[in-house]
């Protein structure tokens, strides 16, 4: 049974008379790698040090096993962190980089020593003791600034956006690398990103906020598979989202047809969302489909081709292993387990539609997040 560490019960945070932070209440057990996932602006990284004891909290409380530690400064609580920016020492060699903590609170040599051995064996860095930290990697920097942070065995470490900086294939690699650190350490891992992909390989649990607002909670494959509302289903992966009414239990109503789908307990004849992953949607001839549609735009992307299909006006995404040129006029087949229903929301009608579609368009949104990002 897991046992739980930190609890944030009404936290509110404000600046300037701005919410940050929006009534956030969210527990967090021992030994959990829980991940913080948002766009820019949303209050991961004001939840992130609020429980680090960098900002005291407008009201709320924070509570470290069962106690409160509102007013317990930074350094004295069991909570390391990890920035996207190392603050490496660079006249220090690795060895004395991660030293450098125990140093402070006076511990034996012989202490130091089998401390930070034991910590170049968990992160690899193994014979790179005497290297100038200037001379390594962003993968190898940032290995030694993790080693630094768990020397001092917190119960907590926080990581902000820490693989931020590294190329596409080094981040895989430390998304690896890091689930395995938590693991081997057995010590609560609380992280930042707006990287939806980095959130799903690593966590055990996802907390999607927005505009100071937990949006869901859940394990990966929950928040994919069943997202709250409009705005999750669309910031975990690409979705297709349509209007449409629960007519009752079992039986969902759009673009004027009645389909079968697993979901219950919503009130006859509620207006909802209905969300369609581009994956799940089979393609057959035009005279087989529950719905006929005309193919607008393919894009190859390696193993799949997303297609962008025309149905009545409203755009869908289809990834699909057939190639179905422009113009062509294709049926898609929905099966109950493909088709999921939500309440509406205040996102509701805000997307889902992709009539503006382009790998561009996704690309120039990227380099934006990641300045505005703290």
């Amino acid at each position: 049974m897991s046992q739980e560490l930190i609890r944030l019960t009404n936290l509110v945070m404000e600046f300037d008379g701005e919410r940050i932070l929006d009534s956030i209440n969210l527990y967090i057990n021992d030994k959990e790698f829980l991940t913080l996932l948002g766009p820019s602006g949303c209050g991961k990284t004001t939840t992130l040090r609020v429980i680090g004891g960098f900002l005291t909290p407008t009201s709320g409380d924070v509570l470290f096993d069962g106690k409160r530690i509102n007013d317990v400064p930074a350094y004295q609580r069991k909570i390391n962190t990890v920035f996207q920016r190392y603050a490496l020492f660079p006249h220090l060699d690795v060895y004395d980089n991660i030293a450098f903590g125990l140093r402070i609170a006076k511990l034996s040599e012989a202490e130091i020593d089998e401390r930070v051995t034991e910590m170049l064996e968990i992160v690899s860095l193994k014979g790179f003791e005497n290297r100038k930290v200037t001379s390594l990697s962003g993968g190898q920097q940032q290995r030694v600034a993790i080693a630094r942070a768990l020397v001092n065995r917190p119960k907590v470490l926080l990581l902000d956006e820490p693989l931020g900086a590294l190329d596409l294939r080094l981040r895989k690699d430390m998304q690896n690398e890091l689930k395995r650190i938590q693991q081997a350490m057995g010590i609560t891992f609380i992280y930042v990103t707006h990287d939806q992909e980095e959130a799903l390989t690593m966590s055990d649990t996802i907390v999607v906020m927005d505009k100071g607002k937990i949006q869901q909670i859940g394990k990966p494959e929950d928040i994919y598979n069943e997202p709250k509302n409009a705005f999750v289903a669309d910031f975990i992966g690409e979705s297709n989202i349509l209007d449409g009414v629960m007519l009752e239990d079992y039986k969902v109503k759009f673009f004027g047809r009645v389909f079968s789908c697993v979901d219950k307990g919503f009130a006859p004849n509620e207006p909802v969302d209905v969300v369609i992953r581009p994956e799940d949607i089979d393609i057959v001839s035009a005279d087989e489909g529950h719905l006929c549609g005309t193919v607008t735009s393919v894009t190859f992307k390696g193993v799949h081709y997303d297609t962008i299909v025309d149905f009545k006006g409203f755009k869908w995404l289809i990834q699909t292993t057939d190639f179905c040129p422009e113009g062509s006029h294709i049926g898609i087949r929905l099966n109950p387990e493909d088709i999921h229903i939500m309440h509406k929301s205040e996102y509701s009608g805000m997307f889902g539609d992709y009539s503006s579609y382009s790998a561009e368009y996704d690309e120039i949104a990227d380099a934006e997040v990641t300045e505005d990002e703290e």
